[in-house]
């Protein structure tokens, strides 16, 4: 898979998870409690979420008020509450970021740049991907303590709702999504410190026109006379005589 698929498949995947972040966010499904009376018209959903609580009885009647007050949120909502809108910020501007830096678009000139501000962008996705998951987890540890407590009345025991199980999808997927696009166009850097060594064109073959210059040989040999004589190559002349001298 190319730069420019691997950058798409990103983007996509952690669109779909940016999506499952907000869904997990909006809907009231962090806790569910199911209570069914000695009639079955008696019987009831509580639905605990992070801005409502919503009930619905037996005949299909829906009653959702608002929290307004962050303080009648348990610990864990009041996090999750921070937590999620958190990393919803992270997410989206870690998805528009890959978009600046994507190969098919003119906004930076270097292929350098792009790739370091995808990866950039992925970083934030991966940050988001946590973000979630950190809330979720802790709810949902929350939820299977109480629920396991023999001290909690059977009326007020809450089950996972869906909102925990879209969090842990989404985080799954942002996370993927992350690690494709950081993996996805590493920058060139040159090997030991150096430069990348040039690329000149090539021409094809051309006229090679050749160069002539002074050729230097051996001096000339002795030549030697077919009676085997001896005779220079060049005339000998005898060396001065000197007169006798006297000594003392």
């Amino acid at each position: 898979m190319g730069r420019l698929g691997k950058e798409v498949a990103g983007q996509v995947i952690s669109f779909i998870g940016f999506v499952g972040v907000a869904v997990t966010c909006g809907i009231p499904m962090w806790r569910v409690t199911t209570y069914i009376g000695a009639n079955i018209v008696t019987g009831q959903v509580v639905w605990d979420g992070l801005w409502m609580n919503c009930v619905m009885q037996s005949t299909g009647q829906m009653q959702c008020r608002l929290n307004e007050s962050v303080m009648r949120l348990s610990r864990d909502l009041q996090a999750a509450r921070a937590l999620v809108i958190i990393s919803l910020i992270f997410g989206f501007i870690g998805f528009i970021i890959t978009f600046i830096g994507a190969k098919c678009t003119g906004c930076l000139d270097k292929d350098s740049s792009k790739a370091k501000v995808v990866i950039i962008g992925g970083c934030l996705v991966i940050v988001c991907a946590i973000l979630v998951l950190i809330p979720v987890c802790w709810s949902a540890a929350i939820t299977i303590t109480d629920f396991q407590n023999p001290l909690t009345i059977e009326t007020q025991r809450r089950e996972l709702g869906a909102s925990i199980y879209i969090g842990w999808g989404s985080a799954a997927v942002l996370l993927v999504g992350g690690i494709i696009l950081t993996t996805s166009c590493p920058p060139e850097k040159p090997m030991y410190g150096y430069p990348p060594a040039p690329m000149y064109p090539y021409a094809g073959p051309g006229a090679n026109p050749a160069t002539y210059g002074p050729v230097y040989g051996p001096p000339p040999s002795r030549t030697y006379t077919a009676s085997g004589t001896y005779m220079p190559g060049k005339p000998y002349a005898a060396p001065t005589t000197y007169s006798p001298g006297r000594y003392l």
